[in-house]
């Protein structure tokens, strides 16, 4: 495992070999540099940078961008966080100067795409320019962002296949979870889309049209991802209004009852309260039987109105 702090450099060839200093067949020089803020602004000082691109490849705050300089140009892109224990939308930031004969990649946090390009490095296999180098990276950056939002469309699919049958509290977690997550990746991945589009029509004679290529094609991948998102979004909010739809359906029939209980009980409460006032001449009040007449009368009122209600469908 490396160090918290570190920094390595490769010379690759027209071939994609990693070589020695010096060697003719050197076409550039790869140099990345892992670690805290202040350990990658030490080491950045002592390479052959302006001070405008140390600062940006340094900076604590970031986000997808790419700003040409000079004969080169600025790229900030971001990465899943697959580091376990953390959440997917905390994405992980690497900053890149490019130019014609040098790259210079910058991570505060371990990423793994770049692992992926170390061991085509170590394989002889690296990519065989700057531009194709860069191209790379962002295609495995996306290559780990894929499944994370394959995952996330099938937690709807999921909810999607019990909405007939859900919880409603642990169903509306999980939508705004998943809603929550899409939001942060596409804030990312849609200015990263357009970071890369950028360097990609940029008159940098040193891309190849073999580079340009895979940039297109990351540009595209990471346009279908950006879709899909919006889908997720969408989706949710589909689930969402669904679960607005059940829960006013179960309190629409919640009122029904209590009207039809109200609506019920009216009539005779009302006759109950009509009898119950203390005042002189009141009917019945001097019979022994008047409590059962009114009894019987309640009952007689009950039956109609049960017979009515049933008429009118309301039970």
């Amino acid at each position: 495992m490396r160090p918290e702090n570190h920094s390595f450099t490769h010379l690759i060839s027209r071939s994609g070999r990693s070589v020695k200093d010096n060697d003719p067949d050197a076409v550039y020089r790869w140099t990345h540099v892992q670690g805290d803020v202040d350990y990658v602004a030490g080491v950045l000082s002592d390479l052959p940078l302006e001070a405008v691109v140390a600062s940006a490849l340094s900076a604590v705050e970031t986000r997808p961008r790419c700003t040409p300089h000079g004969d080169g140009a600025v790229v900030i892109l971001r990465g899943i966080n697959l580091i376990e224990g953390a959440e997917p939308e905390d994405m992980i930031s690497l900053r890149v100067w490019i130019e014609e004969d040098k790259i210079i990649s910058v991570g505060i946090r371990p990423l793994g795409a770049l692992d992926d390009i170390l061991s085509m490095v170590d394989r002889n296999h690296a990519p065989v320019s700057t531009g194709d180098m860069l191209a790379s990276i962002a295609l495995r950056l996306v290559d780990r962002a894929d499944p994370v939002i394959a995952d996330l469309n099938e937690v709807l699919d999921e909810v999607e296949d019990g909405l007939d049958d859900i919880d409603i509290a642990k169903t509306r977690r999980t939508i705004s979870d998943t809603r929550r997550v899409a939001i942060a990746l596409r804030r990312y991945l849609f200015p990263q889309r357009d970071a890369l589009t950028t360097l990609e029509v940029e008159a940098f004679d040193w891309i190849s049209e073999l580079a340009k290529g895979h940039l297109r094609e990351a540009v595209d991948r990471l346009s279908r991802l950006c879709e899909e998102l919006d889908m997720i979004r969408e989706r949710c909010q589909v689930v969402q209004d669904h679960m607005l739809d059940i829960r006013a359906e179960a309190m629409n029939q919640q009122m029904l009852v209590l009207t039809v209980v109200a609506a019920f009980f009216l009539p005779i409460s009302f006759l109950s309260g009509l009898l119950g006032i203390n005042v002189g001449g009141m009917p019945l009040s001097q019979s022994d039987y008047g409590f059962w007449i009114i009894c019987g009368l309640m009952v007689m009122i009950g039956v109609l109105e049960y017979v009515l209600f049933r008429k009118f469908k309301l039970f």
